[in-house]
């Protein structure tokens, strides 16, 4: 270790209050009262950072330059050892890292997961994208400017990964909150709106963006076509084709507004009831007035009054409007606008889509399935298609 400036025969004899510098950033400050304080000044991306080393009284001059030794080869290596102190006493609190809480997240939830590979994925993707950022920070100082600027390297880049990293840091963060250890959710709203808009999705079930759905809503409103109702239906609903081309009138409950689709026509084989909007019921009102409502009547008869078939809802979106979207996208439409346009819990909007629960203890804490809270986010989406 170099020598400084001061020793310590100095270093006990110096009365007069002010900095006395050691060279390389260390100064022992001596003040009026004669106390006197190690602190080691460094320049860290251009902005001065003051670290301090303790008092004489506890630290010798030779323990003071060990100790800026030490912080000098921290900031070298990029470890900001402020937060780091800082992130060690948080531990000791008992408030974790990201680190730390994502893996027993990861622990707790990996039991609901039958996907062996989503299970490895879930935390190799927060390792190689979160952890360098935010890993080492504790869970209740992670707010959304240090999420979207890990984000913002791959969001465009590497779109599907980039959303599943912003989803599982939400995860970690919510788990967190939960558990007391934040004071509030996961800001991934402000998060997605922070980054640009990325490119559309290619896969088989390809979406419209839900910027486009409400002029869509509107040019199907222009014709009274059993298909065109049917589509707006299964939009304002955001049910699947099949749910809504199989429905008949003994599933309607007009007074009570809801829609009761029994489990053996529904995909996770159970009973899903979905809150009618006003936009909806009209519909039903117009179909009811055109064909009637005996028990077993379609909701939208195609052919003879059987059933609509399975291309019927697919022509209507290629009969001038478009080839470059699927009806069962309109389900992803929907799950979008909920994510980046409200503040509802992800829980509420996959309840919202009957999306199987795969945690048993989560599946029985949802045996409401969230109905008045789905009721409210259902009316929102309508509001926003029909302008």
């Amino acid at each position: 270790m170099a020598t400084g400036k001061l020793t310590a025969l100095k270093v006990k004899a110096l009365k007069e209050p002010g900095r006395h510098s050691d060279g390389n950033g260390l100064v022992l400050y001596v003040k009026e009262s004669g106390t006197k304080t190690w602190v080691l000044r460094i320049q860290v991306d251009g902005k001065r950072r003051d670290f301090g080393l303790g008092s004489l009284a506890d630290v010798s001059l030779a323990e003071a330059r060990e100790k800026a030794d030490g912080l000098r080869k921290q900031y070298r290596s990029g470890i900001d050892p402020v937060a780091a102190k800082r992130a060690v006493k948080q531990v000791e609190a008992g408030v974790p890292t990201f680190r730390a809480a994502a893996a027993q997240a990861h622990t707790e939830h990996k039991g609901g997961w039958k996907n062996v590979k989503h299970k490895a994925q879930w935390i190799s993707s927060l390792e190689a994208y979160a952890y360098p950022a935010i890993g080492d920070l504790p869970v209740d100082e992670i707010e959304g400017p240090a999420i979207r600027d890990l984000l913002a390297d791959i969001w465009l880049s590497k779109p599907e990964t980039a959303r599943r990293v912003r989803q599982r840091i939400g995860a970690v963060l919510d788990w967190a909150y939960a558990k007391g250890y934040r004071k509030a959710e996961a800001p991934m709203r402000s998060v997605t709106k922070g980054l640009p808009r990325q490119p559309k999705k290619d896969n088989h079930h390809a979406a419209l963006a839900y910027e486009e759905a409400p002029a869509l809503m509107a040019l199907l409103a222009k014709s009274d076509s059993v298909g065109r109702r049917a589509l707006r239906f299964l939009i304002l609903t955001a049910a699947r084709s099949g749910e809504v081309r199989g429905a008949t009138w003994s599933e309607i409950d007009l007074d009570q507004k809801l829609w009761t689709v029994p489990g053996d026509r529904m995909k996770a084989g159970k009973t899903h009831i979905v809150p009618l909007q006003p936009a909806a019921i009209t519909i039903l009102e117009q179909m009811r007035e055109a064909f009637g409502d005996a028990p077993d009547q379609p909701l939208f008869p195609g052919k003879a009054n059987k059933p609509l078939s399975d291309m019927t809802l697919t022509k209507v979106l290629r009969d001038g409007f478009s080839n470059d979207i699927t009806v069962h996208g309109f389900r992803s439409t929907f799950r979008d606008w909920a994510a980046e346009q409200t503040d509802v819990a992800g829980d509420v909007v996959e309840a919202a889509l009957a999306h199987a629960v795969q945690n048993k203890v989560e599946a029985a804490y949802r045996r409401t399935n969230y109905l008045e809270k789905r009721r409210a986010l259902m009316d929102s989406w309508a509001a926003y298609l029909i302008v």
